[in-house]
Order: C-alpha cells, then structure tokens, then sequence
C-alpha cells in the first residue's frame, strides 16, 4: 500500500504527541536542545583527534557570573592602603561607568600549602588546594560590560553567534557516555541570556548543551518527565521505533535537515536518560558523610552533581553559579564579596578533594573565574566597577601544573601586564589539554572555516605540568 507524504506526515504528528504525552520523549528532547537549531551541513569526518595524547577526559567549568574581584581574592595589592582615595594617573582607566579613588582590599590574605601562595582568608578551604592549581593573574577580555564578555569567555566572540567551548569539545571529542549528554550546563532559573552561551550556533544542534535548571535537585524537578507511569519500558522502546521509523522516511524527504537529525538523535538519547539520569542525578545516593562535606546550599549540591557527571563520562560540565551575576558588587562590595567567597569555598574545596580521592583529579580539568574582574577603584563608594583588562582565574587538575602563579597585574591590580593571557588563550590551552590543537578544530560554515579561537589564541604552556 503506498502511503501519500502528507499522510506520513500526519501519521508521525499523530504518534508524536500520544507518545510524547505518555512517557514526555518530547519534553526531554526539546531541553536536551533540539530546538531553535540552525541548519548547517552534516562536515566531513574530522582529522584524526585527539590531536595527540590528551592530559584530561573532561572538564568541570565554575563559572562565577558578575565577575569576582582579583584584589580580594588571589591578587593581593596591599599598595592600595597607601593610595587609598587617591586616582594616581596609572589608574585613570576606562571603566564601564564613572569611579573614584583607590579603594583598599579588607580582606586578609593567607600565604597557603606548600607553594606559599596567598589567598583570601575567605576562601581557606580552597586554599587548601592551592599545590594543585594554576592561578593566572594576568586575564583580559574586549570589553567592560556583561553581555559581550559572557559572550566571549563562553564563545569566543563578542556576539552570540558561535558555537560555546562546551559545544567545540562535544563537536571534536564526542560523548564518553552514550546514555549522557556530552555537555550539560547546570544554570538555576530561567537565565536571561544563557541559552546563547552553551549553544552550538552552526555545529550540529546535536552538540549544544543540556541546559538543568538545578534550582530544585530533586531529579524530576530538573528533568520534567524523566520518569514514565504509563510503560513499560519495552513498551517504550516499541514506540520510539515507530516514531523514529517515520522520522527517518520524513528525513529523506527533507536534504539531511539538520534540525530534524538532531531531534532524531535526541529523542534516542531521552530515551536512554530515563533510566541513566535517574542515577546520575540523584545525588541523595550519596552517603551523607559526602552530602555534608559539599554543603547544603545549591551550589554545593551543583558541585556534587557535577562530580557525579563527570565521573560517568559527561565531557563538559559547566556550573553557573547565579544567573544574574551575583558577583556584580557595584555596591556593599566588602560585605557581598565575603559572602560569596564564603558560599563556594566549601564546595569548590570537597570537589577538588573528591575527585582527588576517586582518582579523577588528573584526568578532568576544573577552571574557575567570570566574565571579568573588578576594579581597584571605588563606585558608589563602597562598590567596584567591571575591569576587563586584568583578573584572575584558575585551572586543576588535567595535567595543571599545581601551585603555579602565572603573569601579573600592575600595582594597584588594574592591568595586566606580564605574561598576559587572553580569552582566546585561555580557550586554546583547556582544548590543548584535551588532546586538541585549537588551530585543527575547525568547522566550514558560510564559506569560511571557523574555530574556536578564531585567528588567535596561544596556549599557555607555563602552567601545564
């Protein structure tokens, strides 16, 4: 019997939505990104990659939204006490709005581990850690506002129009873990401006992340229908194969449509979640001992997750903490700045210490940092500005080369000026790391091949062991 299309076609629409009404196929493709995709054609096999031997598997990002400040975290500056009100001519730079004198740290900085580095008395559990880590002090971005830098530190670009770090790991290295995502982005709330950054632009939409929602970690709450009351599971697998069956002749017809590929692949991919994300995200499978020792508030309960996804193959793990810059202290700046540090120290420290002691640590990266730093003069009097021309960040573990302090700032911490380092190097050295070289992965897309990096982009070799 020969079946006209628009009768396959409203057959399929017919069997999407009683299956997806049954066992919520669709909602778990949809949050896993099969929407809003941008059809790109399928590339040619990538050269061989890794490039050479990788030093990490995966990589844990702890994004700091807002921008934590430099001088009150790993940068010391204690010139500031001699200036302080004073706007001596070398810090007479651009900020994104107007600010007035020098205004001293309050925080008290402890010389920490063997290496003697100093670190924030803030964040004494951290510094624990420090032999393991590489902090670089010499960061800079393009530009002093929030929107354009996430971009950048996220994409690589000042605009939301390429594909995020996320999504070139996915492109180039795949999935450890079939029954996972590849790069899943732990981002609470609905974020304002979030999707852009862990989407895949022109890649495949396959390799843009898997945005959770973890303002409740009860696995139900992050992922809607992950649990089906109406099948079994043969039951299921019976009609995902019916589905798919007309996916695929509706494929045929529609040139290697790219959005329709990705949703192929997604619904396959919810299918398989059901029963792994019912593991992997259920962190009260913890002993309670581990549950204490990350802490109770929801960024401790991310760093927990996220150790429990890397552990099962997930590449890219990103946590936002915040998703409407918590770390963006115009104001109160002392008193916010010390909660903030307070809240993460805890977690941050049990990750690295979990990981460690799970043997995990050498083979998955963990960098720390925002979209930029913050100024050493004051706004609103007791606040500080944005400073996109020299903060901190910090890598461990994935082959870092620990107790390392790389390049610095000016005297007052406005600048970087040694051995500066780039967002574009930053991206190049985490991909240097994964076994990648940031020149070789590439993608061909309206005429051009485009890469992560862009035309830059150098890796940080100092700071790898």
């Amino acid at each position: 019997m020969n079946i006209s299309v628009a009768d396959q076609e409203l057959s399929r629409r017919q069997m999407l939505k009683t299956v997806g009404g049954g066992f919520g196929m669709l909602s778990l493709a949809g949050m896993m990104g099969a929407e809003n995709l941008l059809a790109a054609k399928i590339p040619q096999a990538q050269k061989q990659i890794p490039h050479f031997m990788p030093r990490a598997k995966r990589v844990i990002f702890l994004f700091m939204s807002g921008g934590p400040s430099q001088i009150d975290t790993f940068d010391p500056k204690p010139i500031l006490e001699r200036y302080a009100g004073q706007r001596p001519d070398a810090a007479d730079i651009r900020t994104a709005s107007k600010t007035a004198g020098l205004l001293p740290s309050q925080v008290k900085f402890v010389r920490s581990g063997k290496s003697g580095i100093p670190v924030s008395e803030h964040l004494s559990h951290i510094a624990q850690h420090v032999d393991d880590m590489a902090i670089i002090r010499s960061m800079h971005t393009d530009f002093p506002n929030h929107a354009p830098a996430l971009c950048m530190m996220n994409l690589g670009t000042l605009t939301p129009t390429r594909p995020s770090l996320g999504s070139w790991l996915s492109y180039g290295l795949g999935t450890e873990n079939n029954n996972l995502p590849s790069f899943i982005a732990l981002c609470p709330g609905k974020p304002v401006v979030g999707p852009k950054l862990w989407g895949s632009a022109f890649l495949p939409g396959r390799f843009q992340a898997t945005h959770i929602n973890n303002s409740d970690m009860t696995p139900e709450k992050m992922i809607p229908n992950l649990k089906n009351h109406v099948m079994n599971p043969k039951e299921q697998r019976e009609h995902l194969d019916l589905i798919q069956a007309l996916n695929k002749e509706h494929l045929k017809l529609r040139n290697a449509d790219d959005a329709l590929q990705a949703r192929i692949k997604s619904m396959e991919l919810a299918f398989r979640m059901q029963f792994a994300a019912t593991d992997a995200f259920d962190i009260e499978q913890e002993s309670k001992q581990t549950q204490q020792a990350y802490g109770d508030s929801q960024f401790s309960k991310s760093c927990l997750l996220a150790r429990r996804l890397s552990e099962r193959g997930v590449r890219f793990v990103q946590i936002y903490y915040g998703n409407r810059q918590p770390w963006d202290t115009h104001s109160n700046h002392n008193k916010t700045n010390e909660t903030l540090c307070k809240d993460i120290d805890r977690p941050i420290a049990q990750l690295l210490n979990d990981l460690k002691m799970r043997g995990l640590l050498e083979e998955t990266l963990v960098v720390w940092g925002g979209e930029f730093g913050r100024t050493p003069t004051s706004q609103n009097g007791d606040g500080r500005d944005h400073n996109p021309f020299g903060f901190c960040m910090w890598l461990a573990g994935g082959g870092i080369k620990g107790g390392t302090i790389h390049g610095a700032s000016d005297e007052f911490g406005f600048k970087a000026m040694e051995d500066k380092v780039h967002v574009h190097d930053l991206h190049a050295t985490i991909l240097h790391q994964m076994g990648i070289n940031h020149e070789q992965l590439t993608y061909h897309y309206s005429g051009r091949d485009f890469r992560l990096t862009d035309v830059e982009g150098k890796v940080v070799h100092n700071i790898i062991a």
